[in-house]
Parts: structure tokens; sequence; C-alpha cells
């Protein structure tokens, strides 16, 4: 009887639950973060990002994968803050920092920005802009679409130094990924999830022609783990000796432009663009979990998965209630 009461009471929880969810009203999220935070503010918010983010996609497809990046470099460095858009004048800003070099989506950004100020002025921060077209992107390119929360406010701090702190190289090994992780509270799982993004995108041959390529430990020679028949179509495309190339490359081959399940086949096959990508495979939880998505029959699982990592990711770290501050145009000059 007492297990039964116990049972009762939760599904009466679970229902409760439901009801406060399916009711309209915000729901309660992280730290002052909820869904459906601009329920009475703004309503329309999500729908209005959606829309733009579709012409814009439908403008440049390639934009999709930069948007989904730009999340990353915003969150990573100094939390999920909007200060990747803020200009340098008497300091560099995090934009300007090296690894933020082949970034893109400001403008995109400052455009969704725009039709937000036409509908909702000075309401939704660009911080929250940039995690909803984030979504979108993912979406847009038959990935999932899940529930975001929102209610992050914008920094007024950027500084190239802490970009170069806080963003893992793509040259890294399996050890150093897990710690630039875990020092933003994300975990294994999240790793090997996250880095499923690169499912979709380019990428430019000075971000690892040198390690996979040509200088591996800086001993002049070809990574050992790249695939052998891999290895020469990427070297057609990337000039050897040249640490500038800007010629891009697409890093899911197959589907560069869908997001499947096609990373992980790559990375169990040793086609892995990244050093820390193939990396993955040098650690037990990684590797498994990369052996079981790449032999996987479904998204559902992956789909479930990169949901909640990227709701972790969207929790670094925020600046929520009375903190921060909620800009009208995204890129102002940080002082």
């Amino acid at each position: 009887m007492a297990l039964l009461l116990v049972l009762v009471r939760a599904l009466i929880v679970v229902v409760a639950a439901a009801v406060v969810s399916s009711s309209g009203l915000p729901v309660p999220g992280y730290d002052g973060l909820a869904i459906g935070f601009y329920h009475e503010t703004c309503p329309q918010a999500e729908e209005l990002v959606l829309a733009e983010m579709r012409e814009i996609v439908r403008e440049d497809k390639t934009l999709a994968p930069a948007l989904l990046r730009f999340m990353l470099h915003d969150c990573f460095v100094r939390g999920c803050d909007a200060s990747i858009m803020l200009k340098s004048r008497k300091m560099m800003a995090e934009r300007d920092a090296l690894l933020s070099c082949s970034l893109r989506g400001y403008e995109q950004i400052e455009r969704i920005k725009a039709k937000l100020e036409e509908a909702c002025p000075m309401t939704v921060s660009c911080a929250d802009i940039i995690v909803m077209a984030a979504r979108d992107a993912v979406f847009l390119s038959n990935g999932p679409r899940y529930q975001v929360e929102t209610g992050r406010r914008d920094g007024k701090v950027s500084c190239d130094i802490d970009a170069y702190n806080d963003l893992p190289p793509p040259g890294s090994n399996i050890v150093d990924l897990k710690i630039y992780f875990s020092v933003k509270n994300l975990g294994w799982k999240d790793l090997v999830v996250l880095s499923g993004s690169h499912t979709i995108g380019r990428a430019q041959c000075a971000s690892f022609a040198g390690d996979r390529l040509y200088n591996y430990s800086g001993e002049g020679k070809q990574d050992p783990s790249l695939n052998t028949t891999y290895a020469p179509e990427l070297r057609k495309a990337c000039v050897p000796g040249d640490p500038f190339d800007e010629t891009y490359v697409e890093m899911d081959p197959g589907s560069p432009y869908t997001f499947d399940l096609s990373y992980y086949r790559d990375v169990y096959s040793k086609r892995g663009l990244f050093l820390s990508d193939q990396a993955l495979l040098d650690d037990r939880w990684t590797r498994e979990y990369v052996e079981r998505m790449a032999s996987a029959d479904s998204t559902e699982e992956y789909f479930r998965d990169y949901s909640k990592a990227m709701t972790n990711m969207g929790r670094i770290e925020v600046l929520t209630g009375d903190n921060g501050e909620i800009r009208k145009v995204c890129g102002a000059y940080v002082d």
C-alpha cells in the first residue's frame, strides 16, 4: 500500500508538471532561465528568430553551421552572454582572437536582433538570440528542434585573452578536451555529443592541415591515425607549408549540410578532420559512444542527447536578473 501511494503521488507530480508545461506559461529552468521566458513580453520571439533563420539559410546554407559554431564560441568564453559580439576599442575583444578569426554570423545575429527590436524593443537579449539561432540552425539542417531556456542578459566585457584561455584548440587531445569541458561544468558525454556538431559545415585548411597532414607532433609527417585513403583527398585541397591557408574543406564530406550520424561513422573509420575529432577514440566512454552512434539505425538517441547537451552548454556562466544588460545593438564597442 505504501508503495502504491508513492507511485500515485509521483504520477500526480508528473501530471501537474505536464499541465504547467502546456499552459503557455514559462517553465522554470536553470539559474533564472526558463522555457518560454518571453511568453508575456515578446510572445512571438522564437517564431521571429526561426522565420529570419529560414531566410538566412535559404540565402546561404553555409551559415547554418556557422551560427551553430557561433554559440560555442560565445558560451565557452565568459559564458553565454553575447560577449563575442562586442567590438574592440581600447582593448582587443574576443572576436579579434586568432581562434575567432574565421567565425561568421555577426551580421546575421544583428539582422535577427533588428527584427526583434521592431516587434519588442529592448526586450530580447543578444545572448538569447545566439542560442535560439543555433537551435534553429540545427533544425534547418534536418536536426532536432528542442525547447530552449531563455532569460539571459548581455555581458559588458570582452577580451581576446579569454578566448585563448577558454576555447579548446582543434588539435587538442582527449585529456585536454575533457579538462576544457569540465571547467565549464560539462562532462564527457557533453563532449562527445557536441563534437557531433561537426556533421555540418566546413573548416579552413589552416585549422587542421599542420597537425593532420604535414607536421604531426612537430615531426614533419602525416598523422599516422588518419585514414590512408582520406589523407590524399585532403592533400589535394590544402597547400603544404601554408599556415594561413583559407581553403575550405567540408567536415563531413558525405552529407555536409545534413544533421545526421555520418560524423560518428567518419570518426570511427579514422576520417575525422581534426585531431580533437579523432581523440574521441582515445577514451573508453567517448569511444563507446562513437561506436554506438556509428552503428545506430536511427538518430533518435543522438537527437535526444544533443538536445540535452546543447541545453547544458546554454547554461554556462549565464547572466540573469539584474546582471548584465539588454542591448539594442549587439555589436556595441567594449570600453
